[in-house]
């Protein structure tokens, strides 16, 4: 909306109010009267305006209606505390795997070398990671 166009809204409210106020002045005293009864009757009818409740960040959670954490009971607080324990405990246990499948795979290292014919200095040169690296082609058979 421009602002010429808001300025012209703006004048005609104002003219209509002035026009109203006016012929507001010259009514008849019973219609005046009855105006101020059917008013008085409108407010006395009118309902309590009740709070509005508005809760800005009040514990708004996925799955949350809105309503705070702290406004819950010790019941649902309690199950809540029971599922952080699960999780905690689940993410322990993967933690505590992982660690095992670690140990084991070295292990298993350990044990090929420990095995293998070749003494262990073998891995620790150099010139020996570049000869297994090397790829040999493979022997012909003779037919």
């Amino acid at each position: 909306m421009t602002y010429a166009k808001e300025k012209e809204e703006i004048d005609f409210a104002y003219k209509v109010r002035r026009a109203m106020t006016e012929s507001s002045e010259k009514l008849p005293e019973a219609t005046l009267e009855r105006l101020a009864t059917a008013r008085q009757l409108a407010l006395s009818r009118k309902k309590e305006a009740e709070p509005s409740r508005a809760l800005a960040f009040g514990g708004v959670l996925a799955g949350s209606n809105g309503v705070s954490f702290s406004q819950k009971t010790w019941f649902n607080k309690s199950w809540f505390a029971l599922a952080l324990l699960v999780l905690l405990a689940g993410l322990y246990g993967l933690y505590e795997y992982e660690q095992e499948q670690q140990i084991n795979d070295l292990a298993e290292i350990d044990a090929a070398v420990l095995v293998d014919e070749l003494p262990p200095d073998a891995y620790l040169d150099s010139g020996f990671n570049a000869y297994l690296n090397k790829e040999t082609p493979p022997a012909k058979t003779e037919e």
